[in-house]
C-alpha cells in the first residue's frame, strides 16, 4: 500500500525542501527519537546535542566534538526510509558516547572502543555499509538449493508440490541446525508499508516468521517527514538467508490469503465480507499447523531446532525494552475455513536475489 493511502492525498514535496511548519515538526521528531534512543541505549548519559541538518553529498551523518553538533544528510533524512534514518542516528550516538562519555580520543573514529560499544548495543558499526559480496553471504549455497526446490514446488502436480515443499523445509531446518556452532553476522531488515494500525493478517504472518523461520520479529515506530505523521514497520532480524527467506514467505503468504478469500468468500460457512480477518487469519494457522505436522516428522530423523541464543541476545541487545502485547480473534465458520484452505498451502515459487525490503544500509561515520 503506498503512503497516500493511508495518510491522504498529500502535495509533492521536493526532496530537498520542507515547509517552515513540517521542517520544524521533524527536528523535535528527531528530538524526540535522540531522547528514546538514549534512554533505551545510552542510560541517558548522553548530553543532547545540537541536531542538524547538513547539506553533505558524501557523509550520511557525522559527530562534531567542536560544536557538539549531530549532523544528519538531509537527502538522508527526507529520502530514505525511517529505520535507515535512525540507524544512522544510532551510530552518530555511539561516536558520541565514545568521545563525551568514554572520553576515548586516541583510536580511530571506528575503532575496538567504538566498534565494542555498538556491538554491545546491536547498533550497526560498519563505516560504509558497502554490501557483501553474494558468494561470500554464509548460507547463499543453501539458500539457492532451497530457491530450487520451492520453484519445484509450483509444479502442477500435487504429489511434487508437496514433496519439494516438504524437502525444502527439511533443508532450512537442517542448515540452521548445522549452522548453530559458526558465528554469524545478523541482518536487518524492513517488511510492509508504514501503517497506523498493525493489520491482523500481518500480525499472523510475522508471528508464524518468528515461530518456525528462524529470525526475530518486532514492530518500530517509523516518521513520514513529509506529512509530520507516524506509523509501524516489521523489523526482521536473522542471518542473510533466512531474512531473505523471510522476507519472501512474508509477501507469498498475504498475497495467498488474500487469493484464498477472494476464490472462497462464496464458501456457506463465511456469513458476510466482514468475515475476511477471521478467514484470512484462519489461513495463516492452516499454514502454521501444517509446518508443525512436518516439524514432528522431521524430528524422527533427529531434526530438532532448539533456538539460536545469539541471535536472541543480539535481538534483545538492539531492542532492550521490549512490550509484548497480545491479540484476540473470533474464531468461527470463517476462520474454520480459511484453517482448512490453510492445511492445503505448498509454499512455492524462487526467492528473488537480493533484498525485498530496500537496499543496503549506508553508514559512515
Amino acid at each position: 500500500m503506498a503512503f497516500a493511502a493511508w495518510l491522504g492525498q498529500t502535495p509533492r514535496v521536493d526532496p530537498e525542501q520542507l515547509t517552515t511548519e513540517l521542517e520544524a515538526e521533524l527536528m523535535r521528531e528527531l528530538g524526540r527519537c535522540f531522547d528514546r534512543i538514549n534512554w533505551e541505549h545510552f542510560r541517558e548519559k548522553l548530553k543532547k546535542p545540537v541536531l542538524v541538518l547538513s547539506e553533505s553529498t558524501h557523509l550520511l551523518g557525522q559527530w562534531l566534538r567542536t560544536t557538539r553538533t549531530l549532523e544528519l544528510q538531509r537527502t538522508l533524512v527526507l529520502g530514505r526510509p525511517w529505520p535507515d534514518v535512525m540507524a544512522v542516528l544510532e551510530h552518530e550516538m555511539a561516536h558520541q558516547f565514545v568521545d563525551e562519555v568514554m572520553h576515548v580520543r586516541d583510536e580511530t573514529a571506528h575503532g575496538e572502543t567504538f566498534r565494542k560499544v555498538c556491538a554491545d548495543r546491536g547498533i550497526d558499526a560498519r563505516a560504509n555499509g558497502a554490501p557483501v559480496p553474494r558468494e561470500d553471504i554464509p548460507g547463499e549455497k543453501s539458500l539457492e538449493r532451497i530457491r530450487k526446490l520451492l520453484a519445484l514446488a509450483g509444479s502442477a502436480n500435487q504429489h511434487e508440490a508437496e514433496a519439494a515443499m516438504k524437502k525444502a523445509h527439511e533443508l532450512m531446518l537442517r542448515h540452521n541446525i548445522e549452522q548453530l556452532p559458526v558465528t554469524h553476522e545478523f541482518e536487518v531488515r524492513h517488511l510492509g508499508e508504514p501503517r497506523r494500525r498493525s493489520k491482523t493478517i500481518e500480525a499472523e504472518v510475522v508471528g508464524l516468521l518468528s515461530e518456525l523461520f528462524f529470525v526475530e520479529v518486532i514492530a518500530i515506530p517509523v516518521y513520514l517527514p513529509k506529512t509530520a505523521t507516524r506509523g509501524r514497520v516489521y523489523e526482521v532480524t536473522g542471518t542473510f538467508a533466512n531474512v531473505e527467506m523471510a522476507s519472501h514467505v512474508h509477501a507469498f503468504l498475504l498475497a495467498t490469503a488474500e487469493r484464498l478469500w477472494q476464490v472462497n468468500r462464496n464458501d456457506a460457512r463465511v456469513r458476510s465480507g466482514r468475515d475476511w480477518i477471521s478467514y484470512q487469519t484462519g489461513v495463516i494457522r492452516g499454514f502454521r499447523d501444517k509446518l508443525l505436522a512436518e516439524r514432528v516428522e522431521l524430528r524422527g530423523v533427529g531434526l530438532v531446532w532448539v533456538g539460536d541464543k545469539r541471535l536472541e541476545e543480539f535481538y534483545r541487545r538492539r531492542n532492550p525494552r521490549i512490550i509484548t502485547r497480545r491479540r484476540t480473534l473470533r474464531v468461527g465458520g470463517a476462520h474454520h475455513a480459511g484453517r482448512e484452505a490453510g492445511r492445503t498451502v505448498v509454499l512455492h515459487k524462487p526467492v528473488a536475489n537480493g533484498s525485498s525490503g530496500g537496499g543496503p544500509k549506508l553508514l559512515r561515520g
